[in-house]
């Protein structure tokens, strides 16, 4: 075989490739532009898992871009200000992953307070490239819808993101009340009480019309008694609903919450109004608890 002579100080360079960068993520809209509080992103995820999560995977960054106004005037709101989260950006996903979701638009029973409010949109970056906007909001009624484009939440998560906006760091504040609902649990869009529970805390809060009802009390109990509640409340003939009922019968002013454990990520809450159709609520089902369930949750509630 005959060698191949090259000139002294030719080097041979291979022919190689390059992947192209992928694009520069969008940066913040310059405007808020809809008139609704919260429910609204640029442009609907195109990310695996955004029809079941609001925040699928592991994003390496999220970018806040903030958007002040006033809840009687909403719309239009011009861009304040912008963060980037970066170390904090996966557990924020993992966060707002976890909120329970619906492709049905939730109604919710609002109070009417004016005053100020905070539109949001967090743009999350994953690692090859891929973005995925979610919308949402403060507001002093906590009367606010979050959306990805595909599927909504109305679990409230505005004071969360206020505080990663002015400080860069993400926390999800927990209920000042152990009984006050909390945000939820992916999966209650299935089911009343997604599967796995390990106890719950059920609580009784007297109602007393307009008046400030006392403080709500609650009993806790194990993984038996929390897993016959969930299969009992998962057996209702339950359909997509809101968080409002009508007052049918002259039973007492109280409402029953049940707070679901579990061995990891947040509880899931349902809400019982014996005196209401339909008197069962998780916020994105509804249905009707037959007399010998509300026996049962009486029985294991705080005694009247």
């Amino acid at each position: 075989m005959a060698a191949v002579l090259l000139p002294a100080g030719v080097v041979l360079v291979r022919d190689t490739v390059r992947e192209p960068a992928p694009p520069a993520p969008a940066p913040c809209p310059q405007r808020w532009d809809s008139d609704e509080i919260g429910r609204w992103v640029p442009e609907a995820a195109d990310v695996d898992g955004a029809e079941d999560s609001l925040v699928p995977g592991r994003p390496a960054s999220a970018l806040i871009c903030a958007y002040p106004g006033q809840n009687a005037k909403p719309g239009g709101e011009p861009l304040a200000g912008s963060r980037i989260l970066t170390d904090q950006a996966a557990s924020m996903a993992r966060d707002l992953g976890y909120l329970p979701v619906t492709t049905d638009r939730v109604e919710n029973t609002c109070t009417l307070v004016g005053g100020p409010m905070t539109n949001y949109l967090i743009r999350f970056t994953y690692p090859d490239g891929r973005t995925l906007w979610v919308g949402s909001a403060e507001e002093v009624n906590s009367c606010v819808t979050t959306t990805n484009g595909t599927v909504v939440s109305a679990s409230s998560i505005g004071p969360g993101i206020t505080a990663a906006y002015r400080t860069g760091t993400w926390t999800l504040p927990p209920p000042r009340n152990p009984c006050d609902p909390a945000t939820g649990r992916r999966g209650q869009g299935e089911q009343m009480a997604p599967d796995g529970a390990i106890k719950v805390l059920v609580c009784r809060q007297e109602q007393r019309g307009s008046s400030t009802p006392r403080p709500s009390r609650g009993l806790e109990h194990g993984e038996q008694q929390a897993r016959a509640l969930a299969a009992e409340l998962n057996a209702l003939d339950a359909g997509p609903g809101g968080n409002t009922c009508t007052e049918v019968d002259g039973r007492r002013r109280e409402m029953l919450l049940l707070h679901f454990g579990y061995a990891e990520g947040p509880p899931a809450w349902v809400r019982i109004l014996p005196r209401c159709r339909p008197s069962v609520s998780n916020g994105v089902l509804v249905g009707d608890a037959d007399d010998a369930l509300l026996d049962r949750v009486g029985r294991l509630a705080p005694p009247a």
